[in-house]
């Protein structure tokens, strides 16, 4: 086995330190188990520690396109002050939504590439964040007669698929953010 950056022996014990009082603290009843065995994507994401979510409240964690869970996670990745770069070796999971949201980009990147080489015009994705913009790159890593570019800024930083013969196009504007709760 190849050397790991972290490990159950070294980091479990703390981030299941920190997630005992964390839990309890945003009224979530889950339960989590810390693994690192191999995800089923290898080629895609592949982090040295898993954490897996059950429990009742696995379905608050999953709202909103999963902004609980990936609190959390960003959290945890904080208190290991793990550098950005470190990332992807952390993983948190519910009810397998991950290893979906893997499949169900992978589908979609396959989908907009052949668009893109029949209507020989460029696909933008809506927004995401980085690691699901990269599932959609290394979709297309093996496609010759695509290519994908992230453009953007945070948080509006989407991927573009043009045909490999079609240079980058600038972004296009987007109108300023609205505020909520506007003035009356």
């Amino acid at each position: 086995m190849s050397h790991r950056k972290y490990t159950l022996e070294k980091d479990g014990p703390r981030i299941e330190a920190f997630l005992k009082k964390i839990l309890p603290l945003a009224g979530l009843r889950v339960k989590f188990e810390i693994a690192d065995d191999e995800m089923p994507y290898p080629g895609f994401e592949n982090p040295e520690i898993r954490v897996k979510f059950t429990g009742d409240d696995v379905p608050d964690l999953l709202e909103n396109k999963a902004e609980v869970l990936l609190a959390l996670e960003q959290l945890t990745m904080e208190m290991l002050r793990m550098p950005a770069e470190d990332h992807s070796k952390l993983s948190f999971d519910a009810n397998d939504h991950r290893l979906m949201r893997i499949a169900e980009l992978r589908q979609s990147a396959i989908t907009a590439a052949e668009r893109v080489v029949e209507s020989h015009r460029p696909f933008r994705f809506n927004p995401m964040n980085s690691r699901e913009r990269r599932v959609i790159h290394l979709a297309l890593r093996d496609f010759k007669t695509v290519r994908s570019e992230s453009e953007g800024l945070e948080p509006r930083r989407n991927v573009v698929i043009y045909p490999a013969d079609m240079p980058s196009q600038p972004a296009s504007p987007r109108p300023p953010l609205q505020r909520r709760g506007g003035r009356r």
